[in-house]
């Protein structure tokens, strides 16, 4: 298999173009130390130096928006060039447009509906491929075909040029590093550096990639070179700030799930040049965090941090409850709003709520929220959970449970002062901490449409604003004598008023339904003979699935709006090996759904089996999902 990654590495010494030796893009070493800081690893390098040599592989109009899939040179390496592909594409004769840099996240590709949407709400968007992988219409490089690009074989019919790293290796997934290209500081025969250097990272070569990029930008005729943004999810949202950081010419930014979390290396270097905090500290550029409360990779928790580290004073954070690295509209379109705000002037976003958390002996916790009242606003939730860890400064993140927290929501009252929201916090325990935020969700006048983490579509009628996570620590909870209610309860949801708030989903579109409630102990059942109980109705004949952690069982509804009552042991829930659920106490989330794909043990080569079936008619009705004995 290792021969699949093998690339040309060609002369080290030197790179000829039309008879001129062309230059190193970055200064070689020349026995010097490697670059220890932020600073040292950037010097040397000017993302407008090098020619861009750009390439249009494929054009096409859509929606009155012109569509590109281009290569531009990326600079020198070894003597190698290196090139990156991409989309490319603005509203056709429009100029003086904003540019946005699109950066893909892990398992992603580059992709023609964030430009084509983009470009329907009058932006230019290029689309990086860094992966190699790249999805438009008529031209799509997905993991077989940049395996086709690495063998050179060019007469497969399914070949395609793609980005080409030439001498270096900054792909993902796979890459030749395999899992040292981006959390270590490697040096390997692909590496442009000999020794161990943060320039080896592939980090920092995607970053570098990028701001060429913004170069690639700044230079097309329909772009305004001084209304620059960049966004991107998950890996693309650490790119996201290391290229904010890197790169004065970026005027917005919007990273999502990332660039807040990559602090806890144990590799001194890397804390100092490739980790988030060089690139955060360096960043003056508006920014938009968003950063849902479960997810794995930007974490809630470090949120507090990251802004403090930030030199812009503009900023503004969205958190959507219980979502892991997913989201829905009312969170992904604070991406749009933020650029349409900082690079077209059309929008003006709210403060951010202000929370305040207080403890007073007798008392729940208390947190009041000052509210900014310039938009219609639609809500004010309050969030909180005692499953997070409060760590020491640099610690490394010990939270086993970051993408099941349980976030159990609590409705505010207006308080005695002017856009004051405020509320009790019924807390379990007081030998837990306590963490708590706040969402505002706004009216938007217009409905806005975008592509989404995962490039679907989405339109969205109104947006969401949180507040910075406001924390106590279980001492503090004790010295201050707090009030709270550790009685467990055997009636896990009763389906009245706003049950949805403890509850989530990634498609609002289907009625099935998620929770972490069961994995919060007050909802836990320690007796292994209990039996969890659900009643239902629906109109016609349909399954049901309930599926716990990949334990299901697929129960039969008859329909005609009869009430159903089951009462269902654990040895029903069924993984797809055949096992059955051992016990309840291991519980971290809960689906109710039509169908669903049961779990396999590690290491088993059984197929995943799938659940239930199609449904048919209106949603089903549930009440009284409790324990029983």
């Amino acid at each position: 298999m290792r021969a699949i990654f093998r690339l040309t590495i060609g002369i080290y010494a030197s790179f000829f173009c039309f008879g001129f030796l062309v230059a190193e893009t970055l200064p070689p070493l020349n026995g010097k130390d490697a670059p220890s800081t932020f600073s040292q690893m950037w010097e040397g390098f000017d993302p407008r130096h090098e020619e861009l040599e750009v390439e249009t592989l494929k054009q096409w109009e859509q929606d009155d928006v012109v569509l590109r899939v281009i290569r531009y040179r990326i600079g020198v390496f070894k003597g190698t060039k290196a090139m990156m592909a991409g989309v490319y594409g603005f509203p056709k004769g429009q100029k003086g447009l904003p540019g946005l840099l699109q950066v893909h996240g892990g398992g992603q590709y580059a992709h023609h509906n964030a430009v084509l949407t983009n470009a329907k709400r009058g932006y230019a968007t290029l689309s990086i491929a860094w992966a190699g992988r790249l999805s438009a219409t008529g031209y799509h490089v997905g993991p077989n075909e940049v395996k086709l690009f690495w063998e050179g074989n060019k007469n497969d019919p399914k070949y395609k040029l793609t980005t080409d790293w030439g001498a270096l290796d900054a792909y993902h997934a796979p890459s030749r590093y395999g899992k040292d290209a981006f959390p270590t500081i490697p040096s390997y025969e692909w590496s442009f550096d000999p020794v161990k250097s943060p320039r080896n990272n592939s980090w920092f070569l995607i970053a570098l990639a990028g701001r060429r990029g913004l170069t690639f930008l700044e230079r097309q005729p329909e772009v305004d070179p001084d209304k620059l943004g960049v966004y991107g999810h998950s890996m693309g949202g650490k790119l996201t700030v290391l290229i904010s950081g890197a790169d004065q010419r970026v005027k917005a930014a919007v990273p999502s799930c990332g660039g807040i979390s990559d602090r806890y290396s144990e590799d001194d270097m890397h804390l100092a040049t490739v980790s988030d905090p060089p690139s955060l500290g360096k960043i003056t550029a508006p920014i938009m965090f968003l950063s849902p409360s479960n997810d794995f990779h930007g974490r809630i928790n470090d949120l507090e941090t990251a802004t403090g580290e930030i030199q812009s004073k503009h900023w503004r954070i969205s958190s959507s409850p219980h979502h892991n690295h997913q989201d829905t509209a009312e969170f992904e379109v604070g991406t749009q709003l933020w650029f349409d705000q900082h690079l077209k002037k059309t929008f003006q976003m709210p403060s951010s709520p202000q929370a305040h958390l207080s403890l007073k002996e007798g008392s729940f916790p208390v947190l009041s929220v000052t509210v900014d009242p310039s938009k219609e606003i639609e809500s004010v939730d309050i969030y909180f959970t005692q499953q997070g860890v409060l760590q020491k400064k640099g610690a490394k993140d010990n939270s086993q449970n970051t993408k099941h927290r349980f976030w159990k929501f609590v409705q505010p009252s207006l308080g005695p002062k002017q856009n004051q929201w405020i509320t009790e916090i019924p807390i379990f325990s007081i030998e837990r901490p306590l963490w708590v935020y706040a969402n505002v969700q706004y009216q938007l006048d217009n409905a806005v449409e975008g592509a989404g983490y995962y490039y679907g579509t989405y339109k969205a009628n109104h947006f969401t604003l949180s507040s910075l996570l406001q924390t106590a620590s279980s001492e503090d909870l004790e010295k201050f004598g707090v009030l709270y209610d550790s009685q467990k309860d055997s009636m896990i949801e009763n389906f009245q008023g706003s049950w949805r708030k403890d509850w989530f989903t990634y498609n609002p579109h289907k009625w099935g339904i998620r929770t972490n409630k069961l994995h919060e102990p007050k909802w836990h059942s320690e007796t292994p003979m209990s039996r969890l109980s659900l009643e239902v109705k629906s109109t016609q004949p349909n399954p049901l699935v309930l599926c716990l952690d990949g334990y299901g069982t697929e129960i039969n509804l008859v329909g005609n709006n009869l009430w159903q009552r089951f009462n269902l042991p654990k040895e029903v829930f069924k993984n797809s090996d055949g096992e059955s659920l051992q016990n309840w106490l291991t519980i971290k989330e809960l689906r109710l759904d039509h169908s669903d794909k049961l779990g396999i043990n590690p290491g088993s080569k059984t197929k995943p089996v799938q659940v239930g079936g199609n449904w048919e008619g209106p949603p089903p009705e549930f009440r009284n999902l409790r324990w029983i004995d």
